[in-house]
């Protein structure tokens, strides 16, 4: 039980917090608090891939852009026009097809978020577990510069692409209604709502690592982070478990895009750039290897920073900074794990030192 009481203490703070931002008249901050948390829970999922399967990845922007572009696409692209045809039948008998108006009052048939869900979540894992299992063989830089390939490959392709919007990416994507009553969008009066949408995701996610960490998979993860060699001379087959937290953290990316597209309604290229892969890289490196929740609180402050615009034009020069000087002086991250242990060791020696001395004074007035 006690594994959870992070969990808990995360839920609390988010109440906290939005409690705060209404008080205080602030609440046009849940916007960036909100868009932090989807990109919080990109690099979550980069922690397991860095931290326990010990492997760069500079291509989780990618991963991001696959799941946003897929929903983006699916649910603007018109199937009226399409009417007669095999697969709009299909579509329609399954209830997947959703009518509604445009602003110029033309009526328009898109296909249901629900069901590019499912797709974006799909084909982001599938292309995970491709490009995984021979990615991940390499090592060191080599891996590093494959996974930059495969972002830029993104990248290019949705830059270039006329039916992914080229530079203008792909906007008037409509809201996604979770269930009546209950809808993500970017209109001021979901505000609230899609604030809690956004982090009840993330502590979704926080919960499933949490248990796959303390699981018998999360131990051949462990011991794959402690020495890949030893692994191997254990019997863990560390090719199976690299691939699977490579996919899981491609998964937790692309649903941060599927999510952050209906809500911001559209979704540009820049999403895919490598610059966004070097941040996400930059925040688990500064939370700390291993780190989940290192890389959560670092996530939340770095991004909620740039999206207030703090950073101004040097936004992306801040985040390389971070990553070059996190790399050379602190590589095991600035909340290193080791750091709270000592910390929370020399507490309780300070407290055991106490009781010590209480039970001597007692003895001697006897």
């Amino acid at each position: 039980m006690k594994r959870y009481y992070p969990v808990i203490i995360l839920f609390i703070t988010i109440v906290v917090i939005q409690i705060l931002t209404f008080v205080t008249g602030k609440g046009y901050m849940l916007t960036q608090l909100t868009m932090s948390a989807y990109y919080v829970l990109v690099a979550v999922g980069l922690c397991m891939v860095m931290g326990y399967a010990g492997q760069i990845s500079l291509g989780q922007a990618g991963f991001f852009a696959i799941g946003g572009y897929t929903t983006a696409f699916l649910t603007t692209i018109d199937f009226s026009d399409k009417a007669g045809t095999a697969i709009y039948k299909l579509l329609d008998t399954l209830g997947l097809l959703i009518t509604k108006e445009t602003l110029y009052g033309d009526t328009i048939m898109h296909m249901s978020p629900w069901v590019s869900l499912f797709l974006a979540v799909i084909l982001a894992g599938i292309t995970a577990y491709l490009l995984g299992i021979p990615v991940l063989k390499l090592k060191g830089h080599y891996l590093a510069m494959a996974t930059m390939g495969f972002g830029i490959i993104i990248y290019r392709l949705v830059l270039g692409t006329k039916i992914f919007g080229e530079a203008d990416g792909i906007s008037n994507v409509p809201s996604f209604t979770i269930f009546p009553g209950l809808e993500l969008s970017g209109d001021f009066s979901t505000r609230i709502s899609n604030y809690y949408i956004a982090w009840l995701l993330v502590i979704a996610a926080i919960l499933l690592m949490v248990n796959l960490i303390n699981s018998r998979v999360g131990r051949a993860l462990r011991s794959l982070h402690g020495g890949e060699d030893a692994s191997d001379a254990m019997g863990v087959d560390t090719a199976r478990y690299k691939v699977i937290v490579f996919v899981i953290g491609a998964v937790f990316a692309a649903l941060a895009g599927f999510f952050m597209t209906h809500y911001n309604g559209g979704i540009g290229p820049s999403e895919a750039g490598v610059g966004k892969s070097v941040r996400y890289v930059a925040i688990v490196a500064v939370g700390g290897m291993a780190n989940i929740w290192g890389s959560l609180v670092m996530g939340l402050i770095l991004n909620f920073l740039s999206l207030r615009g703090v950073f101004g034009h040097f936004d992306d020069a801040v985040f390389g900074v971070i990553l070059v000087v996190m790399m050379m002086f602190m590589p095991e991250g600035f909340i290193r794990i080791a750091v709270y242990r000592d910390i929370k060791s020399f507490f309780h020696k300070i407290l055991n030192r106490r009781k010590v001395e209480k039970i001597k004074l007692e003895h001697s007035h006897e």
